[in-house]
């Protein structure tokens, strides 16, 4: 992960990768990527693409990038990337911070 993070220009900042090498965060929130298709490539069973904007210890917005066919959220992974989460934090800034 810290090689990830030096790649992504994030080392050192305020944001922190944490790896989860048993997929023990996604078993819990259920969000397991565990279809046929994506577990013949990835082997072994993975997060869905997912974002999640947490304040104060509460999910404010939870984004699964998912569909039937296309249980990885490949084609379309808008919802889960920077710019949304951009919105979804600007909006709670005007009513909760």
């Amino acid at each position: 992960m810290k090689a990830w993070a030096m790649h992504q220009n994030v080392d050192g900042s305020m944001i922190q990768l944490l790896g989860d090498p048993t997929s023990e965060v996604p078993k819990a929130l259920g969000l397991t990527l565990d279809p046929a298709g994506p577990m013949a490539k990835l082997g072994y069973p993975r997060c869905k693409r997912v974002s999640m904007l947490i304040h104060g210890g509460k999910v404010k917005s939870l984004n699964v990038c998912e569909a039937d066919h296309d249980p990885a959220g490949d084609d379309y992974p808008e919802s889960s990337c920077a710019p949304s989460m951009l919105e979804h934090l600007a909006r709670l800034a005007k009513s909760e911070l």
